[in-house]
């Protein structure tokens, strides 16, 4: 017969299969009737310590009826209801890659309230030792960042059921991850940093883009992104408020900056305000840098990554991304700058924390000084 235990302290019994059945409540349906969750042992001593630990798992759950879902179907509600209303159509296709070639085949027929955190340190371990083919035949490791990447993912997922009430805990708290092994940043010194800006004089179609590149920082798809009406000749400053993103099939996506702060105003130094003034004078379309071939439309972040390769192949420059020109570290060594700084003559400072906008006029004085001694490249 069942005997009931004191209150939250579940319900304990002898099965007529001779096993011993610990039961307790951990949420409700809709109805009000309640989700039982239960635990067996061979005896009754046996099973006591596997009963209280359900209850201190479960002690402050209320969950609901939904939970007995697989996580394949959790999944699939969590990216139509909460990714794809929220994150850039780039964003969700990189999740549902992640989706369909590393979480389903491991946890996806899982029910998601039986997956522990040792089922997901058996995932991670595993993904670790997968292997794949690379384009040149090789076959390799998926890389730590890949692994880190499907971990945050799945986190997310996890969380997003601890919120729905569909699990208490988040199963992927206390799992071990490899640790971010990222190459070292290639950035250009300054004698290389000299030869790519007399590289791109060579290029006078995409001197322009590359110039306003390396004197301003910005992420490839935000510099494809620009319009004119996002810049402000007056004040000397420029507006980031979009991101060119490149869809299936070669079509482009505008969509917003990759992060809320992505969206901000920014100082230009002299020298760059000049050199699209100059080009403001012959617009051709909305866009500041549209594609070559088709002046409508902005340039595909993917042709300014090929022509940078080009350029640094022609250049005899080291093959860095263009990620790493957001980065380049600039010495200031002109008699101006050292009168100025007398006793920091290799001062450095990195562009993306030089040219944020700063409203107020003393310090835009400081600002243009310091911009002005910066950058002393020709304009065209």
């Amino acid at each position: 017969m069942a005997r009931k235990r004191p209150d939250g302290d579940g319900l304990v019994r002898k099965r007529k299969d001779g096993r011993w059945e610990g039961r307790i409540v951990i949420g409700h349906k809709e109805d009000g009737t309640p989700i039982y969750k239960s635990v067996f042992a061979k005896t009754q001593k046996e099973l006591m310590p596997k009963l209280h630990g359900a209850i201190d798992c479960y002690r402050d759950g209320d969950l609901s009826e939904q939970g007995n879902m697989t996580l394949s179907d959790w999944i699939e509600q969590w990216l139509t209801s909460y990714a794809e209303p929220t994150l850039r159509e780039s964003t969700v296709r990189g999740y549902r890659s992640d989706v369909r070639h590393h979480i389903k085949p491991a946890l996806g027929n899982k029910m998601l309230r039986s997956i522990t955190q040792r089922d997901v340190q058996k995932f991670y371990n595993a993904l670790g030792r997968k292997k794949y083919r690379a384009n040149d035949g090789s076959e390799r490791s998926l890389a730590n960042a890949t692994v880190r990447g499907v971990h945050m993912l799945l986190h997310e997922i996890m969380e997003a059921a601890v919120r729905s009430r569909l699990i208490v805990q988040n199963p992927t708290e206390g799992t071990v991850i490899p640790k971010l092994n990222k190459p070292p940043m290639k950035i250009l010194n300054e004698e290389q940093l000299d030869r790519f800006m007399e590289a791109i004089r060579a290029e006078p179609l995409w001197y322009d883009f590359f110039y306003t590149e390396i004197t301003t920082g910005l992420r490839r798809g935000e510099i494809c992104g620009l319009k004119w009406c996002d810049l402000d000749e007056t004040n000397g400053t420029l507006k980031i408020c979009r991101s060119i993103h490149s869809a299936p099939g070669g079509a482009l996506e505008v969509g917003n900056t990759k992060t809320e702060k992505g969206t901000r105003t920014i100082l230009l130094p002299p020298s760059t305000l000049h050199v699209l003034k100059e080009r403001r004078k012959t617009p051709l379309t909305e866009w500041i840098f549209p594609s070559l071939l088709e002046p409508e439309k902005p340039t595909a972040p993917s042709a300014a990554y090929h022509r940078l390769k080009i350029i640094l192949q022609s250049a005899g420059l080291p093959d860095i991304r263009f990620h790493d020109l957001r980065h380049p570290y600039v010495k200031l060594k002109t008699k101006k700058f050292r009168d100025f700084w007398s006793k920091k003559p290799t001062f450095r400072i990195t562009l993306s924390s030089a040219f944020v906008f700063a409203p107020s006029e003393t310090n835009r004085a400081r600002e243009n000084l310091l911009l002005h001694s910066l950058f002393q490249f020709d304009c065209p």
